[in-house]
């Protein structure tokens, strides 16, 4: 704290403005001295009150609430009460500087997101030589070396095949392989051997920058209850300042009181009418659960979308990417063992999803076996032949043979491969789309508060249907086009609904911009996230869901402070009318209201997910995609 202070010009102020304060009564038997001290005190404790109010009353044309402080001092200072001016800009001051270092606690998020890139890199040049720049100067095109366990500095594309972790950006713990050619990301970890990465994006355009970017731009703009307050604060404060003279004139001919004494009564209304703490009663808490949301793997463009989030009744949710991963596994084959070789030789040539998931799954398999000089050709919009095996979607096997039955005992709703050599069905496969661990948990926890869960997708009925049923959602919509999506949220508005739309793909982005909340998973398209309100950095559902929570409480709190805000006022207004209430005393509970304000809302920093273990468990899927 004590650096803090010494590292701002507000604190340093605030450092020599205490000491004289403190000079100022040691030497109260010296009455010229202690007036000075006291006047030297007034100048460093309310320089940059006093420079705000002037700056931002002209700057804005309108008064703040730091206009009302830096007059009720100067007040205080005509009639002779030095010392009481004097406490009333210590304890403002000393209130705006704890209101500083409380925000800049809220902020650091970014800090935290930047800390996790590398600043330098070693940049290979074309002599052989290696040198360390700076990220921001790396170019598209240039060739950095980085080190096994280092950090990725930089966006861009690998020469070799490598294991990086990639926890900071998706969350997951696991590393996951590399191949040569593929985009890698600044802030991932190589864990494999040494690599030479080609960059693909500068400094300023990588996936790690553009997280930052988005949570200085949601920091920045307020929520809808910030700006109600910022508008009603300029007429708050030109109702008090004219309410103030007619409050002096009035306890001196009513209450038959001095001028000197109304004067100081005007003085103190002048000091506690001011709406400090309702100005503080929503900023920091909303910057504090923006900041939350960001270290949690959840950004949101503003306090609007971090406020409305918990107001949603409906969550209509995209399936591929979002419920499931939109990757194959094989979960069931019948193939001979020598067909098999054949066949993981064949989809080793193709880049198709099915393919691959095929090759992968039986990677250990031996292929020595196989005639790899015999041509494999691809069969457009169906599969792959090689001689006279043939691998592909079941419609192209209608005419073939099926001596074993495989047609029969393939289930609905799967996505099936057949296989077949001559004309003749030989073997099959069944691939499953995995639908995310907790997806399950996400959709269950949202019902149970309220909101609708809605599967909209684009797939066929039946697989809509298994999804569905696998992760307890009720409602499905399949076979969608993006124009029935945004059909579907508009219908859900003139019903009266709050809608949230969840996806990940470019035929989202109309619903996710048309939705009261859209959503978007981080693995998604760049359309998808540049049209959504909230970004699921993570992929992790069940993270929307504490996100949804901290909306909840950061409403709960700002309605806490206004309510407290706005009482205090009102008390202390009413026990200065009374007359049991002395500048010193007004100034103390006035700021000490704000300063609880801002403390209550920096609690959403400390806020933790706690159902984070118990949502990462596996679940077994029977969820399949077509």
């Amino acid at each position: 704290m004590m650096s803090y202070i010494l590292k701002q010009r507000e604190g340093q102020f605030l450092l020599i403005g205490t000491i004289l304060l403190v000079l100022g009564f040691i030497s109260f038997t010296n009455p010229v001295l202690s007036r000075l001290f006291f006047y030297a005190a007034i100048f460093f404790l309310g320089f940059f009150a006093t420079k705000d109010a002037v700056i931002e009353t002209l700057k804005d044309k309108s008064p703040n609430v730091d206009l009302l402080m830096v007059l009720a001092a100067i007040g205080a200072l005509l009639i002779g009460y030095e010392s009481e001016g004097a406490m009333l800009l210590f304890i403002f001051a000393g209130a705006e500087f704890l209101e500083d270092f409380a925000m800049n606690k809220s902020t650091r998020a970014i800090e935290e997101l930047m800390g996790q890139v590398p600043d330098t890199a070693q940049l290979l040049k074309e002599n052989g030589d290696v040198v360390e720049v700076p990220t921001s100067q790396l170019s598209i095109g240039e060739v950095v070396v980085v080190a096994k366990g280092a950090q990725l500095p930089i966006d861009g594309y690998l020469d070799r095949t490598t294991t990086v972790n990639e926890a900071a950006l998706t969350g997951e713990s696991l590393p996951v392989e590399k191949d040569k050619g593929e985009e890698v990301f600044a802030g991932t970890i190589n864990e494999g051997n040494s690599i030479y990465l080609t960059v693909s994006k500068t400094s300023k355009e990588t996936v790690f920058s553009n997280i930052v970017r988005m949570v200085e731009e949601a920091q920045s703009r307020p929520s809808q209850i910030s700006r109600m307050i910022d508008r009603l604060e300029s007429k708050y404060v030109i109702g008090v300042l004219l309410a103030v003279p007619v409050f002096i004139i009035l306890l001196m001919l009513i209450g038959s009181m001095s001028f000197q004494d109304a004067f100081y009564r005007g003085m103190v209304l002048l000091t506690v009418a001011s709406p400090c703490a309702l100005v503080a009663s929503a900023t920091p808490a909303t910057l504090s659960a923006i900041s939350n949301g960001a270290k949690n793997g959840i950004l949101f463009k503003g306090g609007a979308a971090m406020e409305a989030l918990n107001t949603m009744d409906i969550l209509l949710s995209d399936k591929t990417g979002t419920l499931t991963f939109g990757e194959f596994k094989v979960v069931d084959y019948q193939v001979p063992e020598r067909i098999l070789k054949e066949v993981v030789f064949m989809e080793q040539t193709s880049s198709h999803p099915i393919a691959e998931a095929i090759s992968t799954s039986y990677s250990d398999l031996s292929l020595d076996s196989v005639d790899q000089n015999e041509m494999v050709e691809e069969i457009v919009a169906v599969g792959m032949q090689k001689g006279d095996i043939v691998v592909g979607k079941p419609s192209y096997f209608d005419t073939f043979n099926d001596p074993n039955g495989y047609r029969k005992q393939v289930e609905q709703g799967y996505t099936t491969i057949f296989v077949g050599q001559g004309q003749e069905i030989v073997g099959y496969f069944v691939l499953a789309d995995q639908v995310r661990s907790e997806a399950k948990y996400a959709v269950g926890q949202f019902q149970k508060e309220g909101v609708d869960v809605q599967l909209i997708t684009g797939d066929n009925p039946k697989v809509a249907k298994l999804v569905s049923d696998e992760v307890g959602i009720k409602s499905f919509q399949a076979s969608c086009l993006p124009e029935d999506k945004i059909k579907r949220v508009q219908t859900e508005h003139q019903a009266g609904h709050v809608v949230g739309v969840i996806g990940d793909g470019i035929n989202d982005a109309p619903a996710l911009a048309g939705a009261d909340i859209g959503i978007a998973m981080g693995s998604g398209s760049s359309v998808a996230m540049e049209s959504a309100d909230v970004v699921i950095v993570k992929n992790n559902l069940a993270k929307l869901f504490y996100s949804y929570e901290l909306s909840g409480k950061l409403n709960r709190i700002i309605k806490q402070n206004i309510l407290f805000s706005i009482s205090v006022i009102v008390i202390l207004v009413i026990l200065n009318i009374i007359g049991i209430l002395d500048l010193p005393m007004g100034v103390v509970f006035h700021e000490g209201s704000t300063i609880l304000v801002i403390l209550n809302g920096l609690r959403l920093l400390a806020e933790k997910d706690t159902q984070e273990n118990t949502h990462q468990e596996s679940v077994e899927v029977t969820s399949l995609k077509n």
